[in-house]
């Protein structure tokens, strides 16, 4: 089903329902972040471990200063990469707007402020925060299209169509609740530029689930993957970069580490459909490579 508008999307959110959203990173399955009903639906939905714990929408600072306790250091980052693809870790509010499953048992609460003029249109609308972890079965292809979103769940979700995500990768997560600002998760902001900001390197997590995206084996295709192959052996299919011979496509034949960002899902959903193996050629682990080679050891770990 497609929903028409943000005011349609909303109203199913405020009735205690879920629906895929748009966001420049990927689409991601939504419902009211204070009705508890609904968050654990997303759980049942997506087939999600409740360990597992879900990233809070805000419309801009001071729903984001509801859910979590904002620091200088916060409001800093903020400045610099809200709205966007930045997600920020901090201690919960003592009394946040947020259903206890969405922290799964944790004190802290991961926020960020979207870009997409949809998703905070419905956000708005909605007048409270969404939980919206990717719109897709849990360790799966998270979807950049609408047209994924329906594939995966069948029609049975309703979807708000706002084009093919913009960045195609989730996004960045650091946790500013430590000693020592961390990145939980690379993704759609290049850490470098989150370190400029700062003034310092981020630290790397010191293990255990804190924030989405942190499972070992997840982003997963049904075929098996293999990284850093310079050719397709056997009956392999090659995913390229930076115009691979002989490949079957190429994230990004110029060699731009946005443009790989932005096919990554995209690319090895459609070479799925094929049931071949398919192998990767290597990218640079640079800048935005960084959040996709994570993404690709991921999905190539093995599956419990």
């Amino acid at each position: 089903m497609m929903l028409q508008s943000a005011a349609e999307a909303a109203d199913i959110l405020k009735s205690g329902g879920i629906c895929a959203l748009p966001t420049e990173t990927v689409y991601g399955l939504a419902a009211l972040a204070s009705d508890g009903e609904a968050v654990a639906r997303i759980y049942e939905t997506k087939g999600r471990p409740s360990f597992n714990p879900l990233i809070v929408h805000c419309a801009n600072l001071e729903q984001a200063g509801q859910v979590v306790k904002l620091d200088h250091c916060a409001t800093r980052q903020a400045a610099a990469f809200w709205p966007g693809a930045l997600t920020i870790v901090l201690e919960a509010q003592d009394a946040p707007p947020v259903a206890s499953l969405a922290a799964a048992g944790l004190a802290t609460l991961a926020v960020r402020v979207p870009a997409h003029p949809l998703m905070r249109a419905v956000i708005e609308a909605a007048g409270a925060p969404l939980v919206a972890p990717s719109a897709n079965r849990s360790g799966r292809l998270s979807p950049t299209t609408a047209a994924h979103v329906e594939e995966e769940f069948g029609g049975s979700v309703p979807v708000l169509d706002g084009g093919p995500c913009e960045a195609g990768i989730e996004s960045t997560i650091i946790s500013l609740a430590k000693s020592r600002p961390t990145l939980l998760r690379p993704g759609a902001i290049a850490a470098r530029d989150i370190e400029a900001r700062l003034g310092h390197p981020l630290a790397a997590p010191s293990g255990g689930i804190e924030a989405p995206g942190m499972m070992t084996s997840h982003y997963a295709p049904n075929a098996h993957l293999r990284l850093n192959a310079e050719q397709a052996e056997g009956d392999e299919l090659l995913l390229g970069f930076g115009g691979s011979p002989g490949a079957a496509m190429d994230l990004a034949p110029d060699g731009d580490l946005r443009a790989a960002a932005a096919n990554l899902f995209s690319m090895l959903r459609e070479l799925d459909t094929k049931s071949q193996p398919i192998a990767v050629a290597p990218i640079p682990h640079d800048g935005l490579g960084q959040a996709i080679n994570d993404r690709l050891t991921r999905a190539a770990a093995p599956r419990g």
